[in-house]
Protein backbone atom coordinates (compact mmCIF):
# COMPACT_ATOMS: atom_id res chain seq x y z
CA UNK A 1 0.00 0.00 0.00
CA UNK A 2 1.17 3.17 -0.88
CA UNK A 3 1.35 6.88 1.13
CA UNK A 4 0.60 9.89 -0.78
CA UNK A 5 2.48 12.23 0.80
CA UNK A 6 1.07 15.89 -0.05
CA UNK A 7 3.60 19.04 0.07
CA UNK A 8 1.42 21.86 1.73
CA UNK A 9 3.39 24.60 0.44
CA UNK A 10 2.97 22.99 -3.21
CA UNK A 11 -0.74 22.78 -3.23
CA UNK A 12 -0.67 26.32 -1.60
CA UNK A 13 1.39 27.53 -4.45
CA UNK A 14 -1.07 25.78 -7.41
CA UNK A 15 -4.17 27.62 -5.61
CA UNK A 16 -2.68 30.87 -5.42
CA UNK A 17 -1.21 30.22 -9.30
CA UNK A 18 -4.78 29.23 -9.92
CA UNK A 19 -6.53 32.11 -8.49
CA UNK A 20 -3.89 35.18 -10.02
CA UNK A 21 -4.66 33.76 -13.33
CA UNK A 22 -8.49 33.81 -12.99
CA UNK A 23 -8.27 37.67 -11.61
CA UNK A 24 -6.30 38.62 -14.77
CA UNK A 25 -8.57 37.25 -17.05
CA UNK A 26 -11.64 38.75 -15.47
CA UNK A 27 -9.78 41.92 -15.03
CA UNK A 28 -8.07 41.87 -19.03
CA UNK A 29 -11.72 40.61 -20.73
CA UNK A 30 -10.21 36.99 -21.26
CA UNK A 31 -12.54 33.75 -20.57
CA UNK A 32 -15.96 34.20 -20.52
CA UNK A 33 -15.57 37.87 -21.93
CA UNK A 34 -17.33 39.18 -17.79
CA UNK A 35 -14.05 41.15 -17.54
CA UNK A 36 -15.07 43.48 -20.26
CA UNK A 37 -18.62 44.03 -19.30
CA UNK A 38 -17.88 45.02 -15.82
CA UNK A 39 -15.56 47.62 -16.99
CA UNK A 40 -18.04 48.61 -19.45
CA UNK A 41 -20.57 48.91 -16.74
CA UNK A 42 -17.87 50.62 -14.91
CA UNK A 43 -17.38 53.68 -16.93
CA UNK A 44 -21.24 54.00 -17.87
CA UNK A 45 -22.24 54.06 -14.54
CA UNK A 46 -19.54 56.73 -13.42
CA UNK A 47 -20.74 58.76 -16.78
CA UNK A 48 -23.06 61.48 -16.38
CA UNK A 49 -25.02 62.55 -19.28
CA UNK A 50 -25.27 66.04 -20.22
CA UNK A 51 -27.08 68.69 -17.75
CA UNK A 52 -28.01 70.62 -20.49
CA UNK A 53 -29.84 67.99 -22.50
CA UNK A 54 -31.88 66.73 -19.55
CA UNK A 55 -33.14 70.82 -18.37
CA UNK A 56 -34.46 70.59 -22.21
CA UNK A 57 -35.65 67.95 -22.37
CA UNK A 58 -37.57 69.46 -18.96
CA UNK A 59 -38.01 72.55 -20.19
CA UNK A 60 -39.93 71.15 -23.41
CA UNK A 61 -42.17 68.80 -21.32
CA UNK A 62 -43.66 72.09 -19.24
CA UNK A 63 -44.18 74.08 -22.19
CA UNK A 64 -46.49 72.94 -24.67
CA UNK A 65 -45.23 73.14 -28.75
CA UNK A 66 -47.89 75.68 -30.82
CA UNK A 67 -49.30 77.63 -27.29
CA UNK A 68 -49.45 81.20 -27.41
CA UNK A 69 -46.11 83.00 -26.35
CA UNK A 70 -47.84 85.27 -23.95
CA UNK A 71 -49.28 82.99 -22.12
CA UNK A 72 -46.24 80.07 -21.68
CA UNK A 73 -45.73 79.72 -18.30
CA UNK A 74 -42.87 81.55 -16.52
CA UNK A 75 -40.21 78.55 -16.90
CA UNK A 76 -40.62 78.74 -20.58
CA UNK A 77 -39.29 82.59 -20.01
CA UNK A 78 -36.67 84.40 -19.49
CA UNK A 79 -37.80 87.64 -17.63
CA UNK A 80 -35.79 90.70 -16.68
CA UNK A 81 -36.88 91.91 -12.78
CA UNK A 82 -36.04 94.99 -10.98
CA UNK A 83 -34.39 93.83 -8.20
CA UNK A 84 -34.26 97.37 -6.50
CA UNK A 85 -38.18 97.75 -6.33
CA UNK A 86 -40.60 98.50 -3.72
CA UNK A 87 -42.42 96.17 -2.41
CA UNK A 88 -45.85 95.43 -2.96
CA UNK A 89 -45.88 97.82 -6.27
CA UNK A 90 -46.67 96.57 -9.89
CA UNK A 91 -43.86 96.72 -12.47
CA UNK A 92 -43.97 95.23 -15.87
CA UNK A 93 -41.07 92.70 -17.04
CA UNK A 94 -39.44 92.84 -20.50
CA UNK A 95 -39.56 88.77 -21.31
CA UNK A 96 -38.39 86.52 -23.85
CA UNK A 97 -39.22 83.20 -25.01
CA UNK A 98 -36.64 80.79 -24.37
CA UNK A 99 -34.78 79.50 -27.48
CA UNK A 100 -36.07 75.87 -27.04
CA UNK A 101 -39.60 76.73 -27.06
CA UNK A 102 -42.00 76.54 -30.18
CA UNK A 103 -44.91 79.02 -29.74
CA UNK A 104 -47.11 80.95 -32.11
CA UNK A 105 -46.92 84.92 -31.72
CA UNK A 106 -44.37 87.85 -30.67
CA UNK A 107 -41.37 86.47 -28.68
CA UNK A 108 -40.69 89.30 -26.67
CA UNK A 109 -43.56 91.24 -24.53
CA UNK A 110 -44.07 92.84 -21.11
CA UNK A 111 -45.82 91.23 -18.32
CA UNK A 112 -47.08 92.82 -14.99
CA UNK A 113 -45.78 91.39 -11.98
CA UNK A 114 -46.06 92.96 -7.98
CA UNK A 115 -42.62 93.22 -6.02
CA UNK A 116 -42.25 90.69 -3.76
CA UNK A 117 -40.28 87.41 -3.11
CA UNK A 118 -42.02 83.98 -4.38
CA UNK A 119 -42.37 83.15 -0.48
CA UNK A 120 -44.71 86.13 -0.08
CA UNK A 121 -47.01 85.49 -2.75
CA UNK A 122 -50.64 85.00 -1.46
CA UNK A 123 -51.84 81.30 -0.59
CA UNK A 124 -53.97 81.53 -3.67
CA UNK A 125 -50.78 81.96 -5.82
CA UNK A 126 -48.83 78.97 -4.93
CA UNK A 127 -49.12 75.17 -3.84
CA UNK A 128 -47.97 73.62 -1.43
CA UNK A 129 -47.67 69.72 -0.64
CA UNK A 130 -50.65 68.56 2.40
CA UNK A 131 -49.84 66.95 5.07
CA UNK A 132 -52.99 64.87 6.76
CA UNK A 133 -50.08 63.21 9.71
CA UNK A 134 -51.30 66.14 12.15
CA UNK A 135 -54.17 66.68 14.15
CA UNK A 136 -56.38 69.25 13.07
CA UNK A 137 -58.48 69.47 16.46
CA UNK A 138 -55.46 69.87 18.43
CA UNK A 139 -54.80 72.78 20.91
CA UNK A 140 -52.91 74.60 20.50
CA UNK A 141 -53.31 74.73 16.73
CA UNK A 142 -50.72 72.84 15.26
CA UNK A 143 -48.62 73.70 12.19
CA UNK A 144 -46.24 71.49 10.01
CA UNK A 145 -43.70 72.80 7.25
CA UNK A 146 -43.94 72.35 3.90
CA UNK A 147 -42.82 72.55 0.19
CA UNK A 148 -44.37 75.01 -1.76
CA UNK A 149 -44.12 76.35 -5.79
CA UNK A 150 -45.56 79.19 -6.77
CA UNK A 151 -47.84 79.06 -10.00
CA UNK A 152 -46.84 78.91 -13.55
CA UNK A 153 -48.61 82.36 -14.58
CA UNK A 154 -46.96 84.23 -11.31
CA UNK A 155 -43.76 86.59 -11.44
CA UNK A 156 -41.81 87.13 -8.13
CA UNK A 157 -38.26 87.56 -6.70
CA UNK A 158 -35.98 84.77 -5.52
CA UNK A 159 -36.85 81.03 -5.77
CA UNK A 160 -39.56 79.40 -6.73
CA UNK A 161 -40.02 76.66 -5.03
CA UNK A 162 -40.05 77.69 -1.09
CA UNK A 163 -40.88 76.47 2.51
CA UNK A 164 -43.84 77.37 4.33
CA UNK A 165 -45.59 76.89 7.79
CA UNK A 166 -49.31 75.86 7.24
CA UNK A 167 -51.87 75.36 10.19
CA UNK A 168 -53.08 71.57 10.22
CA UNK A 169 -56.50 72.04 8.85
CA UNK A 170 -56.98 68.89 6.63
CA UNK A 171 -60.01 66.63 6.55
CA UNK A 172 -60.74 63.24 5.88
CA UNK A 173 -64.29 63.71 4.46
CA UNK A 174 -66.66 63.06 7.62
CA UNK A 175 -69.82 65.47 7.95
CA UNK A 176 -70.47 66.83 11.16
CA UNK A 177 -74.31 66.24 9.86
CA UNK A 178 -73.87 62.86 9.39
CA UNK A 179 -72.29 62.14 12.70
CA UNK A 180 -74.70 64.58 14.34
CA UNK A 181 -77.98 62.11 12.71
CA UNK A 182 -76.25 59.03 13.90
CA UNK A 183 -75.65 60.07 17.35
CA UNK A 184 -79.35 60.73 17.88
CA UNK A 185 -80.98 58.18 15.95
CA UNK A 186 -78.46 55.12 16.70
CA UNK A 187 -76.33 56.75 19.14
CA UNK A 188 -77.26 54.17 21.67
CA UNK A 189 -76.11 51.25 19.63
CA UNK A 190 -72.29 53.51 19.26
CA UNK A 191 -72.75 54.24 15.46
CA UNK A 192 -71.71 57.74 15.91
CA UNK A 193 -68.43 56.78 17.57
CA UNK A 194 -68.11 53.78 15.06
CA UNK A 195 -68.78 56.45 12.08
CA UNK A 196 -65.93 59.21 13.33
CA UNK A 197 -63.44 56.04 14.08
CA UNK A 198 -63.30 55.61 17.82
CA UNK A 199 -64.04 51.89 17.57
CA UNK A 200 -62.90 51.35 21.49
CA UNK A 201 -65.69 53.73 22.47
CA UNK A 202 -68.02 52.39 19.92
CA UNK A 203 -68.26 49.04 21.55
CA UNK A 204 -68.37 50.29 24.92
CA UNK A 205 -71.29 52.46 23.69
CA UNK A 206 -72.60 49.06 22.14
CA UNK A 207 -72.70 46.64 25.11
CA UNK A 208 -73.78 49.07 27.56
CA UNK A 209 -76.68 50.45 25.62
CA UNK A 210 -75.18 53.54 25.55
CA UNK A 211 -74.27 54.16 29.14
CA UNK A 212 -78.07 53.34 29.69
CA UNK A 213 -78.96 56.85 27.98
CA UNK A 214 -76.15 59.19 29.83
CA UNK A 215 -73.43 58.68 27.37
CA UNK A 216 -75.70 58.74 24.07
CA UNK A 217 -76.97 62.41 25.32
CA UNK A 218 -73.52 63.53 26.28
CA UNK A 219 -71.82 62.37 22.85
CA UNK A 220 -75.16 64.11 21.41
CA UNK A 221 -73.86 67.09 23.22
CA UNK A 222 -70.37 66.70 22.22
CA UNK A 223 -70.95 66.28 18.67
CA UNK A 224 -73.30 68.97 18.00
CA UNK A 225 -70.83 71.70 19.79
CA UNK A 226 -67.97 70.11 17.32
CA UNK A 227 -66.07 69.10 20.09
CA UNK A 228 -66.25 65.39 19.53
CA UNK A 229 -64.75 65.30 15.94
CA UNK A 230 -62.83 62.34 13.61
CA UNK A 231 -60.13 59.96 15.63
CA UNK A 232 -57.94 60.35 12.96
CA UNK A 233 -57.53 64.13 14.41
CA UNK A 234 -58.76 66.29 10.68
CA UNK A 235 -61.79 68.12 10.54
CA UNK A 236 -65.40 68.15 9.71
CA UNK A 237 -66.83 68.89 6.05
Amino acid sequence: MHVIRINVKNVAFIILAILSTTIRQVYTGHGSGHGESVLNYAVTSNSTPAFGSRKDDILLSLCEPGSLCSELSVECLSCTLNQNCIYGSSYTANCTVKSQVDCVGDTNFVKTYICRYCYQTEAWEHNCYQKNSCSSVSSPQQYYRSNCTVKSDILCLGRRKFLKNLPCNWTGGYKWSTALILSITLGGFGADRFYLGHWQEGIGKLFSFGGLGVWTLIDVMLISMRYLGPADGSLYI
